[in-house]
């Protein structure tokens, strides 16, 4: 039964994704809960910053209003991840995101583990319109 949890949080944000929003759990969220979300959000996030290819010869960007936008992920969820991994530096003028081969080594091993995933191209699903219910 392992991984169910962090599959029900991808469906979740699967689901957000197709509806166009970023999303984010219940508040206040338990100690089990956070380090539950905190696992997908880490995965995820790490997930799309190794996928980033640089230009000429530069070394890839990415702001953190983009990995929202990729993820559906909250933009305090996204800093306060890139925090807890300690990723955030603060160098020349500007923050950067630093990866540290520990982190590299963690993520490649939870991934593994993760071996159940929610294929977004398999849910057919659409969002109710609101605006369109009924009056009373």
């Amino acid at each position: 039964m392992k991984g169910y949890g962090k599959l029900l949080i991808e469906f979740s944000y699967e689901l957000s994704k197709i509806e166009g929003k970023t999303g984010s759990p219940e508040k206040p969220l338990s100690d089990l809960g956070l380090l539950s979300y905190r696992s997908y959000w880490s995965q995820t996030v790490l997930e799309i910053i190794l996928g980033l290819q640089g230009q000429d010869g530069n070394p890839p960007t990415i702001t953190i209003n983009e990995i929202c936008e990729q993820t559906s992920i909250r933009k305090e969820d996204v800093v306060s991840t890139l925090q807890c991994l300690q990723l955030v530096q603060y160098y020349k003028g500007q923050y950067v995101i630093s990866l540290l081969k520990e982190v590299l080594d963690k993520h490649a091993v939870s991934m593994a583990k993760r071996k159940i995933r929610i294929d977004p191209k398999c849910i057919s699903w659409s969002p109710k319109d609101w605006s369109r219910r009924g009056k009373w």
